[in-house]
């Protein structure tokens, strides 16, 4: 089958995972500076997980337009993927109003580390039914920032007892790695719009 119902899909879910993480946003207590410096670290937390939402949305969108076609299994691995996605609204709020406790950094921390697993088994399901010598397999050669991001979310997960911050700071700069689009698959999908 065509992707056109996989992207449609893959979109509406992630737009309400955007969309419950924005209403769970409560104004500050009070309309002073007190009340914007309590309420920054929510925000900070916020954006981080906004970010994470768009980035795995941007690579999704140009993966789908490398993708001629999807089967079962491939539906399957995109369903494994939206539902790590999904509870990136829920981890998020249990590390805001924990005042980033130790657990529930671990546990966004691993919500983070699921997600990028299930988008590589998502990815190799896609490049098995496009062939070897497809477009998307071309592009999806070198993994180097999908080591160093795991690699990251590991030491973010095991450090999350010993120091917080450290685990912020890991799952920061997975999201900083990755702002900018998978620029292999850009190129790819590019030549693939010159054909």
């Amino acid at each position: 089958m065509e992707t056109t119902r996989v992207e449609a899909f893959s979109d509406g879910v992630m737009a309400i995972a955007l969309t419950i993480m924005v209403l769970e946003l409560k104004a500050p207590d009070t309309p002073d500076l007190h009340g914007v410096a309590e309420f920054l670290p929510t925000l900070l937390t916020y954006i981080l997980s906004f970010v994470y939402i768009g980035i795995y949305w941007s690579n999704h969108h140009h993966l789908m337009h490398l993708t001629k076609r999807v089967d079962g299994g491939a539906l399957w691995a995109n369903l494994n993927l939206l539902f790590w996605l999904s509870l990136v609204p829920f981890t998020t709020r249990w590390m805001d109003e924990s005042s980033l406790s130790p657990l529930p950094v671990l546990v966004y921390g691993f919500n983070l580390l699921m997600s990028a697993v299930a988008y590589d088994i998502l990815q190799r399901r896609l490049i098995r039914l496009q062939g070897a010598d497809s477009r998307l397999a071309s592009a999806i050669k070198n993994g180097v920032k999908e080591k160093v991001s795991t690699a990251l979310y590991l030491v973010g997960c095991a450090t999350a007892y010993v120091t917080v911050w450290a685990s912020v700071a890991c799952y920061t700069a997975v999201a900083i790695l990755w702002i900018v689009p998978d620029r292999r698959i850009e190129r790819a999908v590019a030549e693939s719009n010159d054909a």
